[in-house]
């Protein structure tokens, strides 16, 4: 499964963005092997409709599920239309890594 978290840099190490419109990065996480492919976030300094172009996305790179600390309504309306799962009230202070475990430990 593809699981999409906001992140503030393009790595596995990097901290979780808690603004999914406007994260910088979003790190792609196959979790049956944890590898990982890093996308800049073309929406993150659109003057508005940030949350649904980074739902687009993350949505042509196959993400399943998103994990990220809050989706703006736009967002929400968006995500739910293409099929994916979000998770919101993910922290800024751990990782991605630490967010996918998380995530994967409470499926």
């Amino acid at each position: 499964m593809k699981i999409c978290v906001s992140a503030m840099s393009g790595s596995l190490d990097a901290k979780v963005s808690e603004r999914f419109g406007r994260a910088p990065y979003f790190v792609i996480v196959e979790s049956d092997d944890m590898s990982f492919v890093p996308a800049l976030n073309a929406a993150e300094s659109m003057q508005g409709g940030a949350g649904p172009e980074a739902v687009r996305q993350v949505a042509a790179q196959g993400a399943q599920v998103v994990l990220t600390g809050e989706l703006g309504p736009n967002a929400k309306t968006a995500i739910a239309v293409a099929g994916i799962k979000g998770v919101t009230g993910v922290s800024g202070s751990i990782t991605v890594r630490q967010a996918v475990e998380e995530y994967l430990s409470k499926k």
